[in-house]
C-alpha cells in the first residue's frame, strides 16, 4: 500500500515536468505532501498511541543523564564552597597578622621578636609589604571564587528547576496517553453498538404474545383455586350430644302457639 502511494507520487512527479515546465516544481512538493498526509491517516490509531507511548519512555534517558549532570554539579559546588571557605579563613588570618605588624611598626622601635626572633625594623617592613601584596591577591582570588559559586549555583538551581518540569511534562504525556487510549476504546463501544440494528415490529410482537401467555396464566390459576376440594380438617373439638327433646321445647318457646303453651304450662 505504502509502495504504491510513493510510486503514485514519483509519477505525479514526471508528469507535472513534463506539462507543467516551471510550476513542477510546486506540483511535486504538493504531491509529497498529499503522499505523507495520506499515508499518516492510513495509520491505525492504536499504533500510533503505542508510538507515542515509546517516545514518552525514550525521554528517560536523557532525564537520567540531566540527574547525573545535576548529581555532578552539585559535587562540585560543593567542593567549591569548601574551597571559599577555607581561602576566607586564611585571608581572616593574613589580616590579623598585618595589623599585628602594622600596630608594632605605629608603636616604633627598631627590633621586633617573633617567636623567640629579633628582626630589624627594615626586615618588618619587608615582611609587612609582601604580606599586604598577597593578601590583596588572595582577596581578589576570594571575590572571583565567590561570584562563580554563586553563577554556578544559579545554573544549579535552574537544572532542578528544569528536570522537574521535565518529570512533570513526562508524567503529564503519560496521563494524556492514557487518556486518548480511554477515549479511542468508548469510540470502539460507540462503533460496536450502532451496528446492532433492532426491528422494532419484532420486539412489540414479542412483548404482546408474553403478554397474552401471562394473562392465559391468570386465568388458569383463578380456574384452578375455585375447583380446588380442601380436604377435611382435623377436629379439635368434640361434637356435642344432641338432645332432641330440648331443642323442640326450645324451638317452641321461641315460635308459640296456643295449644303447645297450655302443654308446655301442663308439664
Amino acid at each position: 500500500m505504502l509502495k504504491k502511494m510513493v510510486m503514485g507520487g514519483v509519477v505525479a512527479a514526471l508528469f507535472s515536468g513534463l506539462f507543467f515546465g516551471r510550476d513542477a516544481v510546486s506540483y511535486v512538493s504538493t504531491s509529497v505532501g498529499w503522499v505523507k498526509d495520506t499515508v499518516k491517516e492510513s495509520v491505525p490509531i492504536e499504533f500510533e498511541i503505542q508510538r507515542a507511548r515509546n517516545m514518552i519512555k525514550d525521554l528517560d534517558p536523557e532525564i537520567a543523564r540531566n540527574m547525573h549532570l545535576i548529581a555532578s554539579e552539585e559535587t562540585q559546588v560543593v567542593s567549591l564552597k569548601d574551597e571559599l571557605a577555607g581561602s576566607m579563613k586564611q585571608l581572616d588570618k593574613d589580616r590579623r597578622d598585618i595589623v599585628r605588624l602594622k600596630d608594632d611598626l605605629d608603636n616604633g622601635g627598631s627590633q621586633f621578636v617573633y617567636a623567640g626572633v629579633s628582626y630589624t625594623q627594615r626586615q618588618v617592613e619587608t615582611d609587612l609589604s609582601r604580606r599586604f601584596e598577597r593578601f590583596k591577591v588572595r582577596e581578589a582570588t576570594a571575590e572571583k571564587l565567590q561570584k562563580i559559586l554563586t553563577a554556578r549555583e544559579t545554573g544549579l538551581a535552574a537544572a532542578h528547576e528544569k528536570l522537574k518540569g521535565m518529570q512533570s511534562a513526562k508524567r503529564q504525556l503519560e496521563v494524556e496517553v492514557e487518556n486518548l487510549k480511554a477515549r479511542l476504546e468508548m469510540v470502539k463501544v460507540a462503533e460496536s453498538t450502532s451496528n446492532f440494528n433492532f426491528d422494532d415490529s419484532k420486539l412489540a410482537r414479542t412483548r404482546q404474545t408474553i403478554k397474552e401467555i401471562k394473562a392465559r396464566i391468570d386465568v388458569a390459576e383463578k380456574l384452578a383455586s375455585s375447583n380446588v376440594n380442601l380436604p377435611d380438617q382435623i377436629k379439635l373439638d368434640e361434637a356435642e350430644s344432641q338432645n332432641i327433646t330440648a331443642e323442640i321445647a326450645r324451638y317452641f318457646s321461641e315460635h308459640p302457639s296456643s295449644d303447645t303453651i297450655v302443654r308446655l304450662e301442663n308439664n
